[in-house]
């Protein structure tokens, strides 16, 4: 669906590509920490299970196979046993 009119788009590419590389890279990580706090409060409303863990299915799950996930999980489970010593 596209309901965004040409002439808006445009001005919003222009203007985007009037920035610097840096505040475009700031506004990426921004738009990135949002979208992470965002999540983050739905994975607390839902309850149970590590957070890193369903943070990391939520934004990278489909990104790998599951065997792929699964060693992901593992490694992720093993810094934070090591980190906790």
């Amino acid at each position: 669906m596209k309901d965004t009119a040409e002439e808006v788009e445009e001005r919003y590419r222009t203007m985007l590509l009037s920035k610097s590389n840096a505040e475009r890279f700031r506004m990426g990580c921004e738009m990135f920490e949002t979208a992470k706090e965002l999540a983050t409060a739905s994975l607390l409303a839902e309850g149970g299970g590590d957070l890193r863990r369903r943070l990391f299915l939520r934004f990278c799950g489909r990104d790998f196979s599951r065997q792929e996930c699964q060693k992901i999980l593992r490694r992720i489970e093993e810094w934070e046993t090591s980190s906790r010593q």
